[in-house]
């Protein structure tokens, strides 16, 4: 089933998500349609919080297969750089983020387990991105102060 993505400035896209405490089917379905979804829509990654869903899960594609995320917590950071970025819950926008090159993630996958992993380049960007998504962050708020101004201005005419 496709799920309606929610989009700024929807409040619920600045809530923290809720830790999962059990994979149950129930996650695993959510998680099914989140990455079709995330196909039909032409993501790489979404957060359960853009389809209104408040618990920590992942899905992220960028081509070498599809992984899934519960929980993920980013455990270190290496390196930085700044590249333009998408969001389906903020359509129209590219914004330049300053993010990590390399970053190592702990998560569990979808049969509970405990996994790690080391990302870099374009993986470890989207992997960034959606964790920053379960935090209430999205990548408005790497905007200066004035340019947030004018995206506010924006999207408060674009709702008359």
């Amino acid at each position: 089933m496709i799920m309606d993505i929610v989009c700024l400035p929807n409040v619920s896209l600045r809530k923290k998500a809720l830790k999962v405490l059990k994979i149950s089917d129930e996650e695993k379905r959510m998680l099914e349609e989140m990455a079709e979804t995330m196909y039909v829509k032409g993501g790489v990654g979404l957060a359960a919080c853009q389809v209104g869903i408040d618990k920590q899960l992942v899905v992220v594609d960028i081509g070498d297969g599809l992984m899934k995320l519960v929980n993920p917590v980013i455990i270190k950071k290496e390196g930085c750089e700044a590249l333009e970025e998408g969001c389906l819950s903020v359509p129209e926008a590219v914004i330049k983020v300053k993010r990590a090159k390399k970053i190592t993630v702990e998560y569990l996958n979808e049969k509970g387990e405990a996994m790690t992993i080391t990302a870099e380049g374009l993986l470890a960007r989207v992997i960034q991105h959606e964790v920053d998504h379960l935090l209430g962050k999205l990548i408005v708020d790497y905007l200066s102060p004035i340019k947030k101004l004018f995206f506010s201005n924006r999207l408060t005419i674009r709702k008359l």
